[in-house]
């Protein structure tokens, strides 16, 4: 659950809507709840007040043997009405006896449904009498309000049960004490059947709209996270669209104008460097004509073994800064097949190359590039290591790309030193056992601008050289549906050389 909230934008921007709405909810409730209490028994203690009044009216009308039957007649689930024959002053005292008429059944001879009677059942739930005893202890007789009590006849009034019940009582003209004792066992509340549908309601719009707000911000943030993974990949990429708010579009700017600028950087670098190679040709040709003027054939020959060796490594530095500097398309190849291919060419031409097939793998990438960077591998191992095998590799990041060979790899203080151009392991400086040590910059270059890297694996058969591409340009990848064979023509048992790498 953490992750996916750390993950999502939408999720994390809807939570928050959520969350600041339930906590203004409730603050607007515990802000409302005193006041409303407050409103809520005023009301009440107002209308207990009116009835028992026109009650004492009623009472006072009526010939004294009938008044009993009438008071009895207007009683409700928690309203009891009762005479007593004196003044019951001590109110600790009126309010058990209070508790003792709520506890008695209400007379259904005069309303045997229950329709008219007020406030609620006529089995109220009530306090103990210990709460009652102990919750307004000590709270006098008050007399109503002038303006709440308008009769001759004088009255009072108490509370009991902690707030929750009113009393009251009045005098009649024959002497007799006419009480009622009011208890609100459910106070109401702000949450009703109404609140809660609203506030889901209220809670689903605002969900609809943060997803909308969320996925408005997220697109443009997913197509940089695109490019920029495309433009670590190397591939040639239109301007992002500058447009919606002014944080997004000039996010959209800088990337766009530091794409600009890698591109002018690499392009320098590249003209550059083909201009020192093709500036070299010069000074070289004429240092061969004047070796063809020494007269030491020693060391005519040594001279010339030089020059051609800075020839080669010239020729190779402009070979480099040209293919550095052709802008190939990227797109959709299989990947299977093109390694396979090479593999093939490679075994139709003598070397002991062979495929062990997989399957089927949509790949985006620049294929020519691709191509010459697995072919240097493939000659390296088949130069230094006897022979080639060459898989495709599926991991949950990468698609690895495996040559391995049987010689005795790289030691591993020199696995970096080998990238480097114009390095080599094989000492003798022969063209014929080896190039000029560009073959593995090139293929590191290539990788890296695929957005992967290359490295080395020691065995205690053999090396493995693995260039590992992100799993981000992978399209599809399938069983292969025809499994080919491929040729290993002229394999014949080869000494392996010491290791050495282009």
């Amino acid at each position: 659950m953490i992750r996916f909230w750390r993950s999502s934008l939408a999720t994390q921007f809807i939570g928050l809507v959520l969350g600041a709405l339930v906590v203004s909810q409730a603050f607007t409730f515990l802000i409302s709840l005193d006041g409303y209490t407050k409103k809520f028994d005023a009301g009440v203690k107002a209308d207990f007040i009116n009835r028992a009044a026109t009650v004492t009216r009623m009472a006072q009308s009526l010939p004294p043997e009938m008044r009993e039957q009438a008071l009895r007649a207007s009683e409700g689930g928690y309203l009891r009405y009762w005479l007593t024959d004196r003044d019951v002053k001590n109110p600790d005292d009126w309010r058990l006896l209070a508790l003792q008429q709520l506890s008695r059944p209400v007379d259904r001879s005069a309303d045997p449904n229950g329709t008219i009677s007020w406030a609620g059942s006529a089995q109220p739930k009530l306090p103990s009498a210990e709460d009652v005893a102990t919750a307004n202890a000590g709270e006098p007789w008050r007399k109503p309000t002038p303006y709440a009590w308008m009769f001759a006849q004088p009255a009072e009034v108490l509370r009991f049960g902690g707030g929750l019940g009113f009393g009251y009582k009045a005098q009649l003209d024959d002497g007799r004490w006419v009480n009622a004792a009011f208890y609100q066992y459910d106070q109401g509340g702000l949450w009703t059947s109404i609140s809660l549908p609203s506030l889901a309601l209220t809670a689903l719009l605002l969900a609809l709209i943060g997803a909308f707000v969320a996925r408005r911000i997220a697109r443009p943030l997913r197509h940089l996270a695109a490019s920029a993974e495309a433009l670590g990949r190397g591939q040639n990429l239109p301007p992002l669209s500058e447009d919606g708010p002014s944080e997004i579009k000039r996010t959209a700017q800088s990337f766009n104008m530091m794409q600009s600028r890698l591109r002018r950087f690499v392009e320098d670098r590249t003209k550059m460097l083909a201009a020192i190679g093709h500036d070299l040709r010069t000074p070289l040709t004429s240092l061969r004509l004047r070796a063809e003027f020494v007269n030491d054939e020693d060391i005519q020959r040594k001279m010339i073994a030089t020059i051609d060796e800075l020839q080669s490594m010239t020729e190779a530095a402009i070979a480099f800064a040209r293919g550095e500097s052709v802008k190939e398309e990227t797109r959709a190849i299989d990947l299977e097949a093109l390694v396979g291919s090479i593999c093939d060419d490679q075994a139709n031409i003598g070397h002991p190359v062979m495929h062990n097939e997989g399957v089927k793998t949509i790949y985006r990438c620049r294929p020519d590039g691709l191509r010459r960077a697995i072919r240097n591998l493939i000659e390296n191992a088949v130069r230094y290591g006897g022979e080639a095998k060459v898989s495709l590799r599926h991991t949950g990041s990468s698609i690895a790309i495996v040559v391995e060979d049987r010689g005795p790899g790289i030691p591993d203080h020199m696995a970096e030193k080998v990238f480097e151009p114009f390095v080599r392991l094989e000492s003798s400086r022969n063209r014929q056992t080896g190039g000029v040590g560009l073959g593995l910059s090139i293929v590191r270059a290539v990788a890296r601008q695929h957005g992967g890297d290359i490295s080395f694996v020691n065995g205690k058969t053999g090396m493995q050289a693995i260039i590992s591409l992100p799993k981000e340009g992978c399209v599809t990848a399938e069983p292969a549906r025809k499994r080919r064979n491929w040729r290993r023509d002229a394999m014949l048992p080869t000494k392996p050389k010491p290791s050495a790498a282009e």
